[in-house]
């Protein structure tokens, strides 16, 4: 059964699974998580209900049904031109991302966008690179800062602080309007680079606190 999310902040619906169970990209290699995913914003609020986590949990096995893909196809037909994976949770499998994949490819008039952070494994560059090639399909790697760093022609999206300037850097305005995206799609617009999200949460500004104290 195919079950999807809808975050406050969108304009689209999600497939989503649990953070940080989810998300091998989220620690460095001596396991601490990295800057933004100390902050996370799947780890607080509304995300800890039962009835929030239930869809992330049933689809951690769900995806590896057989008839997924189809079912996925057929969702997506009825109902989205624009859509978005993860807003919780990443692809740690690639199985999973070849199944994306089919779902994308199979859904040429809905625009997806999936940010990650498991392009730093070996494994999943090739799908990935498959995925971005889709002309309806965006995938942003997702920096480790919350200072608005980045690497040029890697990171397409990363975490800054409020004032921050750099102009190959496009603000997501969303904090702006209340917290929404509004008719607002640059994050699945191919031709920006960067996406530059200000921090919020009371979460992310303990996380700044600590790093501006050197913890």
């Amino acid at each position: 059964m195919i079950r999807l999310s809808k975050a406050s902040k969108m304009p689209c619906r999600s497939w989503s699974l649990q953070a940080k169970d989810t998300c091998p990209g989220a620690r460095k290699s001596n396991g601490e998580l990295v800057d933004a995913c100390k902050g996370c914003y799947a780890t607080t609020g509304n995300y800890n209900y039962p009835n929030v986590k239930a869809p992330r949990i049933h689809n951690r096995e769900d995806w590896k049904r057989k008839e997924w893909v189809s079912e996925m196809v057929e969702e997506i037909d009825s109902n989205d031109r624009y859509f978005r994976w993860f807003d919780s949770g990443d692809i740690y499998h690639t199985k999973l991302a070849e199944k994306i994949y089919a779902v994308c490819a199979a859904t040429p008039h809905c625009q997806h966008w999936i940010p990650t952070r498991s392009h730093k494994f070996k494994k999943f560059k090739s799908v990935l690179a498959a995925l971005d090639s889709l002309p309806n399909v965006k995938v942003r790697y997702s920096s480790d800062s919350i200072l608005g760093e980045y690497t040029p022609g890697l990171h397409g999206s990363t975490i800054m602080p409020e004032g921050h300037k750099d102009s190959n850097i496009t603000k997501c305005e969303a904090y702006e309007r209340g917290g929404k995206c509004g008719s607002c799609r640059l994050c699945w617009n191919k031709d920006i680079d960067v996406i530059g999200y200000v921090q919020h949460g009371r979460k992310m500004k303990s996380v700044m606190l600590n790093k501006v104290k050197g913890e």
